[in-house]
């Protein structure tokens, strides 16, 4: 029994000695942390704030290049990669078919002939043997009929000739400007559908022109109002350590669309002076100046603060802080432009005063019907 209670007390001490030093250690983490920052001191500093957004680098130009009718592939001359120049083919169909068709509607057009001329002597004879009353009107009716039908006949196998032979100038598809061959998907000897029949036609390659490249981005609804054509943008590739490019804004959509759960604007980003490196499919990021300004008397965005309309800052006066209204210009997202109401060297607080002031003390020791102020809001400008 008195072993038990030996056993009992040593665990006793041995959880309090532990829960003491437990206590001791947060003590030391405490007072070894860092303190927050309270208050700041106003100075002079420039002031720059930037949209963000990322895209997708991507061709100005693309072209998915189907065939307009049916065929089979007979030449194609070009890989993927390969770089053709405007008037040159791309690829070509087998006519075989369609030049026995012209062959033989070239033969129907002399017979067709043929007939339009004798019907046409015939109509000429009756005429005149009409006219001598030597020929009964059914005779003469008969021979004008034969004509006509003759005459048609010709028209009507003229103009299948005509549609053969602009479906032969379909068989040669020539690249209609200068382009890079991004996929070739077909093979030679591989039939093909005409981009008027099922699933619009098959696809035989697509080309783009990458001398011209674009970069489509999805901006925040909240930054989009910043924004406007013809403006600088400064892009920077990922997979490209240190490439950084510029570019302008071409436009923006006017409608909003949700893209990755976030609603925002389509833009559409010329690129100028392309690198190289840069390639289709690439992931670039978009920083687009929109406020610059320098040497301009500039607070923590935190010790500026709204309430009733009014902007309001607590600013240090021997041991106290005063409250003192403020005029604010522009901002970025950790500074603001004081325009009014502050100099440079004053300090002021980063909190409302009585947020510190009351701090370690029991709730029950606020004074009734005190209200903080709230802070306003980053890269706002009135």
């Amino acid at each position: 029994m008195k072993k038990l209670i030996i056993v009992v007390v040593v665990l006793a001490v041995g959880y309090g000695a532990f829960y003491e030093w437990q206590k001791y250690q947060a003590q030391q983490r405490i007072a070894k942390a860092p303190k927050r920052q309270t208050t700041a001191t106003l100075e002079e500093r420039d002031i720059e704030f930037a949209v963000q957004a990322a895209g997708d680098i991507g061709p100005a130009d693309q072209v998915s290049v189907r065939p307009e009718i049916n065929g089979r592939i007979d030449q194609l001359p070009v890989d993927i990669g390969d770089t053709v120049k405007r008037g040159d083919a791309l690829f070509t169909l087998n006519d075989s078919d369609l030049q026995k068709e012209r062959a033989q509607r070239l033969t129907e057009i002399e017979g067709a002939k043929l007939q339009v001329k004798k019907a046409e002597r015939n109509y000429e004879r009756s005429k005149q043997l009409f006219a001598s009353k030597l020929v009964s009107q059914e005779v003469f009716d008969d021979a004008k009929t034969d004509f006509d039908l003759s005459s048609n006949s010709l028209e009507k196998a003229e103009k299948s000739l005509g549609i053969i032979e602009e479906q032969l100038t379909k068989t040669k598809i020539l690249a209609p400007f200068d382009c890079t061959v991004l996929t070739r998907p077909v093979s030679i000897g591989q039939a093909v559908s005409g981009s008027g029949g099922f699933n619009s036609g098959t696809e035989v390659m697509t080309i783009a022109n990458l001398n011209d490249m674009i970069i489509s981005a999805h901006i925040n609804q909240a930054d989009v109002t910043r924004l406007k054509p013809k403006q600088h943008v400064d892009i920077e590739i990922d997979s490209v350590p240190g490439l950084k490019m510029t570019g302008t804004i071409e436009r923006i959509a006017p409608q909003a669309t949700i893209k990755n759960n976030l609603k925002g604007f389509d833009a559409r980003i010329a690129i100028k002076d392309i690198d190289i490196r840069a390639r289709p499919g690439m992931t670039a990021n978009l920083s687009i100046p929109v406020i610059s300004e320098k040497n301009v008397l500039a607070a923590p965005i935190a010790a500026v603060f709204t309430e009733k309309g009014e902007r309001f800052a607590y600013v240090k006066k021997d041991q106290s802080f005063e409250r003192r209204i403020i005029q604010i210009g522009v901002s970025d997202l950790n500074f603001v432009e004081v325009t009014e109401g502050l100099t440079v060297g004053e300090v002021v607080s980063l909190e409302p005063p009585d947020s510190f002031e009351e701090k370690g003390k029991p709730a029950g020791d606020k004074k009734p019907g005190t209200r903080k102020s709230k802070p306003v809001k980053a890269a706002s400008a009135k």
